[in-house]
Formats: C-alpha cells, sequence, structure tokens
C-alpha cells in the first residue's frame, strides 16, 4: 500500500462519519457549510454545487479557521459543521482531517465527491 493510501485512511479515521451523496441535501437545509474545494477547471466543466461555498484547496485553512483575519464570512466557530466536497472524495478526506488539525470539531467530508452526486 502507499504511504498516501496509509494517510487517506488515518485521515478517515479522525473525520469520523463521512457524509453519503443521498444525506447532503439534509446537511444543508440542517444548516451545515458546505465547502467545494474542486479546482475552478473542475467546477467549469462539472458545473457548481448548489448552496456550497467555494474555497479552493491552497487556502482552505485560512479560509476556514475562524480565528484567521481571513475566515470566510460563512465560517463562524470551531464547533460549525462543515462538510468538504472535492471530486470523487480523497482529497476532501485529507482536507478535513488538516482542518482537524486546525481545531474544527465538526468536520467531515462527501463520499465520493461532487462526482457521486
Amino acid at each position: 500500500m502507499a504511504a498516501v493510501d496509509d494517510a487517506l485512511e488515518a485521515a478517515r479515521a479522525r473525520i469520523g462519519p463521512r457524509v453519503t451523496p443521498a444525506g447532503l441535501e439534509a446537511e444543508l437545509a440542517a444548516g451545515a457549510l458546505v465547502v467545494d474545494i474542486r479546482p475552478a477547471e473542475s467546477r467549469d466543466r462539472e458545473g457548481a454545487l448548489d448552496g456550497a461555498l467555494v474555497v479552493e484547496r491552497t487556502v482552505l485553512e485560512w479560509r476556514l479557521d475562524p480565528t484567521s483575519p481571513y475566515r470566510a464570512d460563512r465560517m463562524q466557530d470551531a464547533g460549525q459543521r462543515v462538510v468538504i466536497v472535492c471530486n470523487e472524495g480523497y482529497a476532501s478526506s485529507l482536507a478535513a482531517a488538516a482542518l482537524r488539525d486546525l481545531g474544527l470539531t465538526n468536520v467531515t467530508d462527501l463520499e465520493g465527491g461532487y462526482r457521486a452526486l
């Protein structure tokens, strides 16, 4: 197994239950902050994710750290429910784990990513 596969497995163990594609609408309805980290070319090609905050992966930590002066307006506090979405559900798991490292306590990702919707 590649080292990145080990890192992915460890990340998923830390972020807890992942959101299923069928459950994403309920997360949005319940007030979760859904964050689309897909690159612009993917969003242009495949479409936008309604209701999601778009944050490129390269600046994710700065936009979602509640203590950051560069925090996105929709990010309220470290306990806010956050669901990260990428293309296929791999990068989003690693990103969610990185946000856990910043102290976010209620962050997970979408199984299968945008392409599973």
